[in-house]
């Protein structure tokens, strides 16, 4: 069943990718930094792997990327200032967002400042959830723009660099996936099962 999931999950992001390119980056980009886990991991390397292939260009790829993270993160910002921290909990839970999540990107924020906005967008997990805090916080919107654009700029750059270099070696590469595909199949779906888990948990105890 997880396998079916993270098929579909994968194709779903390989056909938006392949029909709208830049634009579809962009939504995709929105849609993980509006709180919603889309991975990024899947969108980013996939779209450098086209870059290999000539379809696509590196850095327009990480500017697409990042302006779609900044327009998600502007949606998730506007529920903070306006929904607060009540409207997070009540909702949140449809996208597996716990207050176990909202805890940690609020220690971050509250620890580190509006840096917490760049740093954040270089962290697994925390960069999803880390715009909801400072909307709250009502951090300067051009600030946050700034610094979430910037932070996003480097994360989408990087994996669709992984993904080029991927690309360029694949026919090399591509025999040792081969090899092991089962058990980095098995390491994948291990992987979100453990995400899935961890979420729900903290749902219940929330």
């Amino acid at each position: 069943m997880i396998e079916k999931l993270i098929a579909a999950l994968a194709g779903f992001v390989i056909a938006v990718i392949s029909r709208l390119q830049y634009a579809g980056i962009a939504l995709l980009m929105a849609i993980e930094s509006a709180c919603v886990p889309l991975p990024s991991e899947i969108i980013m390397p996939f779209s450098g792997y086209l870059v290999s292939r000539g379809e696509l260009v590196l850095w327009m790829v990480a500017v697409a990327g990042a302006v779609g993270c900044v327009l998600g993160s502007w949606l998730a910002y506007a529920v903070g200032a306006w929904g607060g921290r009540p409207l997070a909990e009540r909702y949140g839970r449809y996208l597996l967002v716990s207050q176990h999540d909202l805890d940690m990107a609020d220690r971050w924020f509250q620890r580190h400042g509006d840096i917490t906005i760049f740093v954040g967008r270089l962290l697994p997990v925390v960069r999803t959830f880390i715009a909801f805090p400072a909307g709250v916080a009502r951090m300067s919107l051009w600030r946050f723009t700034v610094y979430t654009f910037l932070g996003s700029l480097i994360w989408c750059w990087g994996l669709a660099w992984i993904g080029l270099k991927l690309g360029e070696h694949w026919n090399t590469l591509g025999v040792y996936f081969h090899r092991f595909d089962a058990l980095i199949g098995a390491l994948i779906v291990l992987g979100i099962a453990l995400y899935i888990w961890r979420h729900v948990r903290h749902l219940r105890r929330g």
